[in-house]
């Protein structure tokens, strides 16, 4: 019995010593393919959503996208033009405005129609942004319902767009969210941003980009291996201008908007604007996002010490958007912020935005 018991004892130990080495064997063979795969990879992320891969097995390309063409007709052609062919075709705009990303937009306000932005950088198209029903913006319509959208051609909507610049990879990501109010199509070798309208279910706009124009952008979480454009870096002056076409961009838009609801255009209010300015001022240098400022109170303070007389008032604050065309389809898509929108209690609005923080507030004047 003694001898059994010894037997069975060393036998275990045995078991066990084995055991150890072979758990040892695993541990530095998972290590050796962790660092044969991985020695270059490190992982950033920051404040825009944008996650820096170095890693020489990381898969970026155009093969795990299945892409379609381009379009042979409509306004996306545009991307690459000359302004030159711009003014040819369309004349000149009604005014242009600058961008914190390196263009400017040129605006063609001149009917609610037809109503269109197009960006110029270094004498190129590089981004077209449409609202207007009257332009082609072949293969897409605007007001074209999304189901049909979908079930009628071979878009889908892709979870992932990857592109390929240089030596540089790119992927954007997008979430549940951006699939149902803002899908990236790639069309040949410039992109569509579909600006969806989650409450009707159908295309409220579109943006066509080109790809160095959507990196700069960056509306959607971006993976990346090699070079980060950097946008430039406005100066206080070009941040005032930056700041004032977003302001006249939101207005417009929202009584294009308005006017597709059958609802009343709403008037400039200057003081009502300056109000707005302020509380976009406030949240950015007092850090915060709300609607009632620790300082200066609710949007009703606000407004009596701007000295606005109104019957009604009401605000919508957006933050951290790419610019005020985004702002815009985020309060859309919003129920809360659409109400406000689309109310006919208000008869004025006053935009006002400072760098990313973007203000409306409506009113409703005392007769």
């Amino acid at each position: 019995m003694t001898f059994v018991w010894k037997f069975i004892r060393e036998e275990r130990l045995l078991l066990k010593s084995i055991g150890k080495v072979f758990l040892l064997v695993v541990v530095v063979f998972i290590f050796s393919i962790y660092f044969l795969y991985h020695e270059e990879e490190e992982l950033l992320l920051d404040d825009n959503s944008v996650n820096q891969v170095k890693d020489s097995t990381t898969s970026l390309g155009k093969d795990s996208n299945l892409g379609y063409e381009k379009p042979t007709e409509g306004v996306s052609l545009l991307i690459g033009n000359s302004k030159e062919e711009v003014l040819n075709k369309y004349g000149k705009p009604a005014r242009v405005d600058l961008s914190a990303y390196g263009y400017e937009w040129w605006i063609y306000n001149q009917s609610d129609e037809t109503y269109m932005q197009v960006a110029i950088e270094d004498n190129k198209v590089v981004s077209v942004y449409v609202l207007g029903n009257d332009v082609n913006v072949a293969p897409f319509e605007i007001g074209q319902k999304v189901n049909q959208l979908y079930s009628n051609s071979e878009f889908n909507p892709e979870t992932s767009v990857d592109i390929q610049v240089d030596d540089n990879s790119y992927r954007f990501e997008l979430s549940e969210e951006d699939l149902g109010m803002q899908p990236l199509i790639p069309l040949g070798d410039i992109y569509a941003q579909v600006i969806i309208d989650k409450f009707l279910g159908e295309v409220a706009g579109i943006r066509f980009l080109n790809a160095e124009t959507l990196i700069k952008l960056k509306p959607y979480e971006l993976v990346y291996r090699g070079e980060l454009p950097k946008n430039p870096e406005p100066s206080e002056e070009e941040w005032l201008k930056i700041e004032q076409g977003n302001d006249e961009q939101i207005f417009e838009i929202t009584n294009i908007v308005r006017s597709k609801f059958d609802l009343n255009k709403v008037e400039w209010d200057e003081n009502t604007a300056k109000v707005a300015f302020l509380h976009s001022l406030d949240m950015f240098e007092g850090d915060y996002f709300a609607h009632e400022s620790p300082t200066k109170g609710d949007l009703g303070d606000r407004l009596q010490d701007g000295d606005v007389s109104f019957q009604r008032a009401g605000e919508n604050i957006a933050a951290k958007y790419v610019d005020g065309i985004a702002a815009f389809a985020g309060w859309m898509n919003s129920k809360g912020h659409r109400d406000t929108l689309l109310s006919d209690d208000f008869t004025h609005l006053g935009v006002g935005v400072y760098r990313e923080y973007y203000t409306q507030n409506f009113i409703k004047k005392l007769e």
